[in-house]
């Protein structure tokens, strides 16, 4: 009996020091930290955009006339000089030499005014003329001169016109489609252009700001230069970036009251495409297409970086957490900029060299004691208790 109770007290002894082995103090829990370091940066802030032309124009007839042939192929590209559309020339020529005949009589005319102005002066002088006669002379000699002017302004008339008939290009650009066929009476008050004329190096990107976005870019960037410290790079629909960067040129003097945003516009290269037929599709940017605009920094800065996993969020705003003092956890409010990829920039709340907790941070509270090793190794056994690491594994 007495051996029983001994056995049964050694078997309760045994398992009360197995259960205060399982459950006892495991010591801080480990984390892993990196150390908060500024390094270059290129800061960039991204809006939609639409490609537009530097010069649009739509061409129009300036007479009226039938149209006789087109001489240009729609999409291709014409140089300022160009004649396009060609308007039938006859019923011009005509008009001409009818106002230059007019001139020719108005020259006869005047003529005979001044034969007739100085037969009465003649006469006057002698006194076998009037006045009257002579006034009379005088008039007529300055009627038949403003005829001859407007005879010849008739004829400067009809050779603009026909001048009208070749309807040339007034700039370098791409021609788009031909709205009407040579056989077409055209004229100047049709409601639609014969065609449409786009310039294509360089292209024009524009963008709106908000009136928010506008301030931190001018405050970010006005001591480096202003608009000369940045400059506008931009994403395809198909997700490449465009290899050729643009500088902003115009920034609008008023907010739109609507939106509340600015407009900007960016002068960027639109060279023909290397081994490329010519036609539709030698250049990348297209007039109207709708892009994605990058404004970046003309130079990197230093700045501070860290995995976005770092940071975390409450209803107090962003925050890290930072091994401070004696191993604490401590909490910093941060401010963050741009993202990139898996990391983020930040702006204000750290000043560089902190150690900042990157992984297991779902195990720590702020002002807890924490066993930190470097991020992606494993965790080093915890002060107190040697011979073992913490119990839980890192945050991947």
């Amino acid at each position: 009996m007495l051996l029983t109770r001994f056995l049964l007290l050694l078997i309760l002894l045994a398992g009360g020091g197995a259960a205060q082995a399982q459950f006892g103090p495991q010591g801080p829990p480990a984390v892993g930290v990196i150390t908060a370091e500024r390094r270059p940066v290129t800061e960039s802030t991204e809006f939609t955009g639409r490609i537009e032309a530097v010069n649009r124009v739509d061409v129009r007839a300036r007479v009226t006339g039938f149209l006789q042939e087109r001489l240009f192929q729609e999409g291709q590209e014409v140089t300022a000089g160009d004649v396009l559309f060609r308007i039938e020339k006859p019923p011009f020529e005509a008009q001409l030499e009818q106002a230059r005949a007019n001139v020719a009589s108005a020259q006869a005319t005047l003529e005979n005014a001044r034969v007739s102005l100085a037969r009465a002066r003649e006469l006057r002088q002698t006194g076998a003329g009037t006045q009257v006669n002579l006034d009379n002379a005088q008039a007529q000699e300055r009627t038949a001169n403003a005829q001859l002017l407007g005879a010849q302004a008739a004829v400067r008339v009809a050779e603009i016109n026909l001048g009208y008939t070749d309807i040339i290009s007034p700039i370098d650009g791409k021609i788009g489609r031909a709205i009407l066929t040579p056989g077409n009476v055209v004229t100047p008050s049709l409601t639609e252009p014969l065609a449409t004329i786009v310039s294509q190096d360089p292209m024009r990107v524009a963008f709106t700001v908000s009136s928010r976005a506008g301030l931190e870019l001018r405050n970010r960037y006005e001591s480096r230069g202003g608009v000369n410290a940045v400059v506008v790079r931009i994403r395809l629909t198909d997700g490449r970036v465009y290899p050729h960067a643009g500088r902003i040129d115009f920034i609008d003097t008023q907010v739109d009251r609507n939106t509340d945003s600015l407009l900007v516009r960016a002068l960027i290269p639109n060279p023909k495409r290397t081994g490329v037929q010519a036609g539709a599709g030698d250049r990348e940017l297209i007039d109207g297409q709708f892009v994605t605009v990058a404004v970046e920094g003309a130079e990197p800065v230093q700045a501070i970086v860290l995995p976005r996993a770092a940071v975390l969020q409450d209803q107090g705003g962003n925050y890290v957490l930072v091994v401070g003092e004696g191993n604490q956890a401590q909490r910093r409010g941060v401010r963050l900029g741009q993202a990139l990829n898996e990391n983020v920039v930040i702006e204000d709340g750290l000043q560089g060299g902190e150690t900042v907790i990157s992984e297991g941070l779902q195990r720590v509270r702020p002002g807890q004691p924490v066993n930190p090793s470097p991020a992606g190794e494993p965790p080093r056994p915890a002060g107190g208790a040697p011979g073992g690491a913490p119990a839980g594994g890192r945050q991947g």
